[in-house]
């Protein structure tokens, strides 16, 4: 079973792709993982990978297809896998098809962990955390039980939050990815492989809704 998962950063996407590889026993392929690997392989695909990362540029998706290519191999993923970050494009989609069609290999499901952009705003900004041991807060799901004081390590003024995650920043990141997303989601819905699941519902209510769309059993 081979498995496209999509949805912008803070949908679960994370949470989600642990619970499908633990569950069906899949491998996650993430693509800066995957063009890590390559690099550090040293075969021909990875160092042509690694000169044009160096050099600033973006990796083709002919090489991108190659290295996919070779990660999708039975030894590597013996039950399936997981893709996240690939495709990007329709004409990447149309291109990764068309490799796996050659090896004999098919996308099953393309879920999409739907999302509310207003609520994601306020998920992901309101995040901070512990600068001393960590632990993580939410000013509205997971305050401190006493004002700036963590609850883990009793260090008290030492939260911080991540630039990225500025409410300014959030939508940005999440405009950018419903304009990548947007040609994707016709494309395989013509195949009649994406599926929408509501990536704000709680965790354990999107891992039932994945078991039920996927409805495959747990692998031994």
């Amino acid at each position: 079973m081979n498995i496209i998962l999509l949805g912008p950063p803070g949908a679960g996407k994370g949470t989600q792709s642990d619970f499908l590889r633990d569950q069906y026993g899949l491998t996650k392929l993430a693509t800066g993982d995957m063009l890590r690997a390559a690099v550090a392989s040293g075969s021909e695909l990875g160092k042509k990978a690694k000169a044009v990362m160096e050099s600033g540029g973006l990796v083709s998706d002919d090489i991108m297809i190659g290295i996919i290519r070779e990660a999708i191999s039975d030894k590597n993923c013996p039950n399936g896998f997981i893709l996240d970050g690939f495709p990007r494009t329709t004409a990447q989609a149309e291109a990764l098809d068309a490799m796996l069609a050659a090896e004999g290999k098919k996308i099953d499901h393309v879920i999409e962990l739907e999302v509310n952009d207003a609520e994601m705003v306020a998920r992901i900004s309101g995040r901070f955390s512990c600068g001393k041991c960590g632990a993580g807060f939410h000013d509205s799901f997971k305050p401190p039980k006493v004002k700036d004081t963590c609850d883990s390590c009793g260090a008290v003024g030492a939260f911080t939050r991540r630039a990225d995650d500025k409410a300014e920043t959030v939508a940005k990141r999440l405009e950018q990815y419903h304009a990548m997303t947007a040609p994707l989601l016709p494309y395989y819905r013509a195949r009649g492989s994406l599926h929408g699941v509501n990536g704000m519902a709680p965790i354990a209510e999107v891992t039932t809704a994945l078991q039920k769309l996927i409805g495959k059993k747990a692998a031994a």
